[in-house]
């Protein structure tokens, strides 16, 4: 379990500690924004493969069982997860990497609902399988990576706040983090045109794709007849 509580470490450094703590601006500065961004994800990539191993290597005990009616409710939940995750894909995100042009525009289609639907994608895939699984080493590897989703919001909001106060209020007030804030205050509103059909369409048949192939992939079947 050592291996994994040090990578998980790790990870939260970079993402928590790093990008979006105070020390982004003075490495960045020192190796262009350019470096910086190359060399975080060359980082992140190599503290992912550290976390996954470690996950696959620890030892674990059981915390809970999942009923059958919970892992019905688990295989159902990953659907908004990937809609939310490809809509984020298909159209240009305000606070994604080079979003500006998109948030001064203004929020459409998925970004009515949340702005930051990619990030609540790994949020909601994290607790689902948190969910599911059911044991320690689980426990610290998914929700090691819906800390850092949940805690990403905040940090990008801040970084856009300050980039761009205009065009950050703007977006600010027409829209939430948490999904449809905004459109429950009566902000904004849910605009299924905008959306599309492709989204859903591409959300689904990524999910009964991975679904039939989850037991193949990583050894185990999401659904309860599954075991």
């Amino acid at each position: 379990m050592l291996p994994l509580l040090l990578a998980a470490l790790l990870w939260l450094a970079l993402h928590l500690g790093l990008a979006g703590g105070p020390w982004r601006g003075a490495v960045a500065a020192r190796l262009g924004e350019g470096g910086f961004r190359a060399a975080f994800s060359l980082a992140s990539v190599l503290a992912l493969a550290l976390l996954v191993q470690g996950w696959r290597a620890a030892g674990t005990a059981p915390l809970w069982f999942a009923p059958g009616w919970l892992r019905w409710l688990i295989v159902l939940g990953m659907l908004p997860a990937f809609l939310l995750f490809v809509a984020s894909v298909l159209r240009p995100n305000p606070t994604a990497v080079g979003g500006e042009a998109a948030m001064a525009q203004g929020a459409r289609g998925i970004q009515r609902v949340t702005r930051h639907p990619m990030l609540w994608s790994f949020a909601l895939w994290a607790l689902l399988h948190m969910l599911g699984n059911g044991d320690s080493a689980s426990l610290v590897f998914f929700g090691t990576l819906g800390a850092t989703a949940l805690a990403g919001m905040p940090s990008i909001d801040a970084k856009l706040a300050r980039r761009d106060p205009r065009a950050w209020a703007r977006l600010a007030a027409e829209t939430s983090i948490l999904p449809f804030g905004a459109i429950a205050a009566g902000r904004n509103r849910l605009a299924w045109r905008e959306i599309g059909w492709l989204a859903p369409a591409l959300a689904l048949l990524a999910w009964a794709a991975l679904l039939h192939a989850h037991g193949w992939l990583f050894g185990v079947s999401p659904l309860p007849m599954g075991g």
